[in-house]
């Protein structure tokens, strides 16, 4: 059997993103059936005491403690 077919299912969440940015940008434009993902902005939230990620797919990112990634709106 092909390895093609044995690999069909290989699902990434986004928790499971390394915590750079360009993991973030390559794995949310591969879930954007390939149409690029970028950075819009950056700023600083008071509510999630964290730096937010704005991107051209309309939500912003954060990495929590452990350096996963999550939508922070």
């Amino acid at each position: 059997m092909s390895q093609a077919f044995v690999k069909e299912n290989e699902e990434q969440w986004l928790h499971d993103v390394p915590p750079a940015l360009s993991a973030l940008v390559i794995y949310l434009t591969r879930e954007n059936n390939g149409i690029r993902v970028y950075e819009k902005s950056n700023h600083y939230s008071k509510k999630w005491e964290r730096d937010v990620h704005v991107m051209s797919n309309g939500l912003g990112y954060a990495k929590d403690d452990e350096g996963k990634w999550f939508i922070a709106e």
